[in-house]
């Protein structure tokens, strides 16, 4: 006759989040994305409700954008649709999922994982892809005339979620370091 033992009967222990300061990584993220959620509102409202971006506007917001595009990024002057859809998703829905993705990150939720891993494979494919490709191999009127300054504002928005899709990578991440 077969018995069953007692350990066999109890359920495994479930694996313990990390406390946030064990996690560094989810602190640089939580400072980033609050960043983000500034700079969305700043630059990729304005694009996405196809506001023109001239600098006597009595909108603060598109005379900072008016700033930047007229020297770095003419194709944030010239208002393709494709550009205000990709700013727009930016700004009214990538701006609500940092606000979640801070939250989460704070609190251990890795209920999370899933959804930050769609919004970086959406922001790395869906906007990098289209908007780097135009600045560096479009037409001469809407190409940066100087990369490395757009790089350096816009590439932290590829490459944190990169990084951050790494960090996703397994399940439970907020149950390890990295």
């Amino acid at each position: 006759m077969t018995t069953v033992t007692d350990t066999a009967l109890v359920a495994p222990a479930p694996v313990k989040n990390l406390p946030l300061r064990q996690r560094p990584i989810d602190i640089f993220f939580i400072a980033i994305f609050a960043v983000f959620i500034v700079t969305s509102i700043i630059s990729d409202s304005v694009e996405g409700l196809g506001l023109d971006q001239v600098a006597d506007s009595p909108n603060i917001l598109v005379q900072w954008n008016y700033t930047y595009s007229s020297n770095y990024d003419p194709l944030y002057q010239s208002h393709p649709v494709w550009l205000r859809m990709i700013s727009g998703t930016s700004a009214f829905l990538y701006g609500t999922f940092y606000i979640l993705l801070i939250i989460s990150l704070a609190r251990g939720w890795n209920r999370i994982q899933l959804f930050a891993v769609i919004y970086a494979t959406m922001i790395i494919s869906l906007t990098a892809i289209p908007v780097f490709g135009v600045e560096f191999f479009g037409s001469a009127a809407e190409r940066t005339p100087n990369p490395v300054v757009f790089l350096l504002y816009n590439g932290p928005y590829v490459l944190v979620p990169l990084i951050l899709l790494i960090r996703m990578r397994k399940p439970l991440p907020f149950t390890r370091k990295f």
